[in-house]
């Protein structure tokens, strides 16, 4: 497991079991396959649609979460660019 929390400390026991649960360090592997996935880099849609596809994870939160987590090990970065998202709202770039 990782040191950073899963879970906030108001969180029901329900949410912290479930963090628990996770193999957070292969969630991040994965999450991080995606993005170098994009050598021109990716905005979340990007991310979400290919492990959607390869990893069959359909969660938003369990791909979004590794963002922060990734870039706090300075495994990716965002570009200060953003592109459109399917909802129509920019979203930011991404890089590994």
């Amino acid at each position: 497991m990782s040191d950073l929390p899963l879970f906030s400390r108001n969180s029901p026991q329900t949410s912290i079991d479930a963090a628990k649960s996770l193999d957070v360090t292969a969630r991040e592997k994965m999450v991080l396959q995606a993005i170098k996935a994009f050598p021109n880099g990716c905005i979340s849609d990007d991310v979400r649609t290919y492990c959607a596809e390869r990893f069959n994870i359909h969660s938003y939160s369990s791909v979004t979460a590794r963002y922060k987590s990734l870039a706090d090990k300075k495994l990716i970065h965002f570009t200060g660019e953003t592109r459109k998202g399917a909802s129509g709202k920019n979203q930011r770039v991404m890089v590994a």
